[in-house]
C-alpha cells in the first residue's frame, strides 16, 4: 500500500488516517430469546399472557401515567390493551423484550429491552424502558440494566447504546449513574406522539466496560446497603470517573 509521510515519520495511508485495525474481529451473534437470572431480578422474554396482567397491574400504581411520558405508546386504558400491545411483540426478535420479575415477589414489575441489534457492527442498544413505581430507584432496577448490559458484552458486542429524548432529564442521569458517556445530541431525530424529539446519545464501549462492572458488582453487593437497605456507596460517585470526556 502507498503511504504518506507525516512531519513526525509516521506513514499514513494516500487519502488519510484511517480507525485501528480490528484482526480477528467476529461479529457477535444475536441475544436468544433466554432468561437472564440475577440475584434480585430475572429478565424473561416478554409474554403478554404471562406477564401483562401483573404488569399492568404494576404500572396503574402510577396514577399520573408519568412512565410513558417519554415512550411512544401508552398509557393504556385497560389490561387488554396492554395485552394486545405486549402480544404485538411476541417472537418479535429485534426489539427484543424482557419482562423484569423480582425475584422475591415474584412478579414482573418493569419492561427492557435490547433493540437496534447489529451483530455486523458489534452495536447494540437498551431500550423500551418502563418501571412500575415499585420498581423505580431500587437495586433490583439498577441490577437488570447491569444484567443487559453485562450479557451483551459477554456475547462479544463492542458498543452498548442507550437513547432518550434530551429532555429527559431522569432517563439521561440515570444513563450516566450507571456508566454510559454522553457522546451528543441529534436534534429533530424523531417525531413521538406528534411532537418533536431532540435525542440524546450515550454509550459504554467494551473496553470501559471491566472497570464498570467491578463498580456495578461493588455497588449491588449486599456489603453496600445496611439494615435499613440505604447505599453506603452511590453508583455515580463509582462510575463517574470513569466516564469519557468529550472530545
Amino acid at each position: 500500500m502507498t503511504t504518506t509521510a507525516t512531519d513526525k515519520g509516521q506513514a499514513l495511508p494516500p487519502n488519510g488516517p484511517l480507525g485501528a485495525e480490528l484482526p480477528g474481529w467476529t461479529p457477535p451473534p444475536a441475544p436468544a430469546r433466554g432468561v437472564l437470572a440475577g440475584t434480585r431480578v430475572r429478565l424473561e422474554p416478554l409474554d403478554a399472557a404471562r406477564h401483562a396482567p401483573a404488569l399492568h397491574a404494576a404500572f396503574a400504581a402510577d396514577a399520573q401515567g408519568a412512565t410513558w411520558t417519554y415512550l411512544p405508546y401508552g398509557p393504556f386504558a385497560d389490561v387488554q390493551a396492554y395485552a394486545d400491545w405486549a402480544q404485538g411483540y411476541a417472537g418479535v426478535a429485534d426489539p427484543m423484550l424482557f419482562a423484569i420479575v423480582e425475584t422475591i415477589a415474584g412478579q414482573p414489575a418493569g419492561v427492557a429491552a435490547y433493540l437496534r441489534i447489529d451483530p455486523r457492527n458489534g452495536c447494540i442498544e437498551i431500550g423500551h424502558l418502563a418501571f412500575a413505581p415499585s420498581l423505580q430507584r431500587t437495586p433490583a432496577a439498577t441490577e437488570a440494566i447491569f444484567l443487559m448490559i453485562d450479557h451483551a458484552f459477554a456475547l462479544g458486542y463492542r458498543r452498548v447504546e442507550w437513547k432518550c429524548n434530551a429532555l429527559n432529564a431522569a432517563s439521561r442521569r440515570a444513563a450516566q449513574r450507571l456508566g454510559f458517556s454522553f457522546e451528543g445530541v441529534f436534534r429533530q431525530a424523531a417525531v413521538v406522539k406528534g411532537r418533536n424529539r431532540d435525542t440524546a446519545w450515550y454509550a459504554i464501549l467494551d473496553t470501559e466496560w471491566p472497570a464498570l462492572r467491578t463498580a456495578h458488582v461493588h455497588w449491588l453487593a449486599a456489603g453496600n446497603f445496611d439494615a435499613h437497605g440505604r447505599q453506603r456507596s452511590a453508583l455515580a460517585d463509582l462510575t463517574r470517573p470513569l466516564l469519557a470526556a468529550r472530545g
